[in-house]
């Protein structure tokens, strides 16, 4: 099975910007038919309550919201729907080293970092400017081409160093 890919790099010869502008929706529409599949009621499900998530969730947590919307839809279906997701640049995978993989809108949300907690599991996302642009001044020192990048913190947040 093909991993997901960050949305700056091609995605089975399509990029995030071929779909720039276009809804979500229009966007797995148009990659399914790129790609000769359908677009099912279970996939639009999927999608919608997908997008409705914050933050970062997993396939079973997904898969569990979506059961008490329709009970016909399988575990299988769900996370097939969440690889053509990251395929078509509409999701992301994450991996924070602990836990289970993790999705998150990658379509609409700007680039942010993440702080996370090895003991308790959350994550913490956050931007800052400054550290973007010393990530580029690296990048260019050593004339290197930067086309995407992922920034995450471990440690223990606050709560968890309080108990």
């Amino acid at each position: 099975m093909e991993r997901c890919v960050p949305r700056r790099r091609k995605a089975l010869g399509r990029t995030r910007e071929n779909f720039e502008g276009s809804s979500e929706p229009e966007v797995l529409r148009r990659y399914l038919s790129d790609h000769g599949l359908k677009m099912t009621t279970q996939r639009e499900k999927i999608l919608e309550v997908f997008l409705e998530t914050q933050g970062h969730v997993t396939a079973e947590q997904l898969y569990d919201r979506l059961k008490r919307i329709d009970p016909s839809i399988g575990f299988t279906t769900v996370y097939r729907s969440l690889r053509l997701l990251c395929a078509c640049g509409l999701a992301q995978e994450r991996s924070f080293g602990h836990g289970p993989t993790r999705y998150e809108n990658a379509y609409t949300r700007h680039h942010h970092d993440h702080l996370v907690c090895v003991k308790c599991g959350r994550i913490i996302e956050f931007e800052n400017e400054s550290i973007e642009e010393i990530q580029k001044e690296v990048a260019r020192t050593h004339r290197f081409e930067l086309l995407d990048h992922r920034h995450e913190l471990y440690g223990h947040c606050e709560a968890c160093r309080m108990s």
